[in-house]
Formats: C-alpha cells, structure tokens, sequence
C-alpha cells in the first residue's frame, strides 16, 4: 500500500538543517514513531511531497526548501512591544522577559502566536515571531514503518487540534540552504 490521501502513515525520521551533515534539528525514534493521515494538511507541504506514493519499508532523503516548509524569515515578523506589556507591580518581569525567552502573545485575531525576546531596551522589547525554522532547508532522512487506510475516526480527527508540522520548531537556523 502506498502513501496517498486518507491512508494512515508512520515513519521514522531524522531532521538535520541544510543537509544530511547539517546540525541535527530533530530525530524519532522506534518507540515514538510519527503517526499521521496522510494529506490532512496538517504536515509542512515540502514534507508531505517527500513522502508521496512510498510504501512501508520505503527509505526516503530529501530536502525541503525554506519556501516549502516553514517559509523565508521575513523583517516584518520582528517587531517592538511596550516594555510595559512586561510589567508586573510596576516593574519588569524578568522571569519572562529575557533575552532568548519564548514568550505565548496573541495576534490581533486573538490566536496565539510565539515570539523570542531578542533584545530589551528602556522602552521597547524587540521580539521576533517568524518561526524558529524560518530561512532554512529542512533535510529528512528516514523510514517508512506503515501505510494503512486511515479509519473514519482518524479521518474525522485529522482536522482537530494542533498541527503537526512533521517536525520540531527547536533552534533556528537562520537562512541554511543545501541540499540532501
């Protein structure tokens, strides 16, 4: 059985950035397989054409460009907050606001949105809410374990919840480029 629409896909992978000797982003191991219905949109599109018509067994390597997976960093994303949003009792909360922090905010829908304080001035603290892997090629390596026909339910849940991107945001690796 081949990997295509409504079939229920595990695998194993290896992420590295830029290429197959690039830093090691992320790594699955057999215990903890990624699991998915397979075009519910919930994984990067880059990765999902990877994987495309493979069957168990299968063996991939391939590399998905910025553009493909989580987009180019884009300036606009990097923006100055009010230091005062970061204030509690009057003052700075510095066990959140430090350089590097991961800090939950909300966009102007109401959806929360991830930004990294990258720098802390007397009035404004520069955040910056690209993806962590925004700028880079991702390089897969890996394994297909199963291909099956998705259930009903499995069908039906894929479009709930978070989405799974089929890999971590750990990092960033700014504007890697290569090839597998």
């Amino acid at each position: 059985m081949k990997v295509e629409k409504h079939k229920h896909v595990s695998l194993l992978y290896e992420l590295r950035e830029n290429n197959k000797d690039g830093k090691i982003i992320e790594e699955l191991n057999p215990e903890r397989p990624l699991s998915f219905v397979y075009g519910a949109g919930r994984l990067i599109q880059g990765f999902e054409s990877g994987i495309a018509s493979l069957a168990a067994g299968d063996e991939f390597s391939f590399t998905v460009p910025a553009g493909e997976g989580y987009g180019e960093r884009r300036e606009e994303m990097i923006i100055d907050v009010p230091v005062e949003v970061f204030h509690k009792e009057g003052k700075l909360d510095e066990s959140v606001c430090f350089v590097g922090n991961t800090v939950p905010m909300a966009d102007s829908q109401g959806r929360r949105i991830d930004g990294v304080v990258s720098e802390i001035g007397p009035e404004t603290v520069r955040m910056d809410f690209n993806h962590p892997m925004a700028g880079c090629d991702l390089c897969f390596t890996g394994r297909i374990i199963e291909v099956r026909n998705a259930t009903e339910d499995e069908i039906a849940g894929s479009n709930h919840g978070s989405s799974c991107s089929g890999c971590s945001s750990k990092g960033n690796a700014g504007g890697c480029h290569g090839e597998c």
